[in-house]
């Protein structure tokens, strides 16, 4: 495979294609996909392979790969949230899964593509590239595709004038974000929907959390000023909260962020409630004072 030429013989439409993107992704996502985790990282130990072979050539390969890089490039859109919060409806959820195109502008922009990879020597370790390094290429990328593409007026659009169907059906912050603002534009006669009641659970209420040692999740959703609260939260830190909410363990939780233990996950819910702490006396200070 250390041959210029094959570089040419190879279909963008083929598995074989994809490739670049898998050796690309961080190895914190490969790790979590049954398929891209099986996947060599010397080039010889495919070409000898049979078996090897059959698995790049397979639906799931492909899928996992195009999976893990609309992850990667979604958040550059420049909407809130994962990609696994919005439906396969959403427009820009469509556009994340541009893979063809992503391998393209990669090997444009970084050098990156089917060609380096097939002149790499055939008992040679291929490295996993930083993950800083990965998040600015794919920041590059999507800019370029945006503005060669012209997607930025569809963009604006679905900023402007989103549609229920854009979301999962899942009691995530972007939805309830969502569903507070479509009912005061949408609603005659509007009258103020709470957090309790766009996230009422008729089996056990929003208030269940599998770990209970931990109330302190259950209180941030309880009040409606927690829109003003979660505002100066980071997007990560909204993440775990909503996760916490949501039922999953610390476990669960540090597996999805990437943490290499649950004790990670643990600090940063401490923090989260010593900051909120702070803003509830603050409000109540506020309060007596007025």
């Amino acid at each position: 495979m250390n041959n210029e030429t094959s570089h040419f013989r190879i279909s963008r439409t083929s598995n074989l294609a994809f490739l670049p993107l898998a050796y690309f992704l961080p190895e914190e996502i490969i790790t979590k996909c049954p398929t891209l985790r099986k996947l060599p990282r010397c080039l010889g130990d495919i070409v000898n392979s049979k078996r090897k072979m059959k698995m790049i050539n397979s639906d799931q390969f492909r899928i996992e790969v195009m999976d893990s890089t609309a992850a990667l490039t979604f958040p550059h859109f420049g909407f809130r949230g994962w990609k696994e919060h919005y439906s396969g409806d959403f427009p820009v959820w469509r556009l994340s899964y541009s893979t063809g195109l992503w391998g393209k502008l990669l090997e444009e922009e970084t050098g990156w593509g089917l060609k380096v990879l097939f002149q790499t020597p055939s008992r040679e370790l291929i490295p996993y590239f930083e993950k800083d390094y990965i998040n600015e290429a794919m920041r590059l990328i999507v800019e370029r595709a945006i503005e060669e593409k012209g997607w930025q007026p569809i963009l604006d659009v679905v900023k402007e004038l989103p549609c229920d169907e854009d979301f999962e059906k899942v009691n995530s912050f972007v939805r309830i974000d969502f569903l507070r603002k479509w009912y005061h534009t949408r609603v005659e006669n509007v009258q103020t929907v709470s957090l309790e009641e766009c996230l009422e659970d008729d089996e056990h209420g929003i208030y269940y959390v599998e770990d209970k040692s931990t109330p302190f999740e259950n209180n941030v959703v309880g009040d409606d000023y927690v829109v003003r609260f979660k505002a100066g939260l980071s997007e990560k830190d909204i993440i775990i909260l909503e996760m916490r909410v949501n039922g999953l363990t610390y476990e669960k939780i540090a597996e999805r962020m990437g943490y290499k233990n649950h004790s990670g996950v643990i600090k940063r819910i401490k923090a989260i409630a010593k900051d909120f702490e702070d803003y509830e006396d603050l409000a109540h200070t506020f309060v007596e004072r007025s």
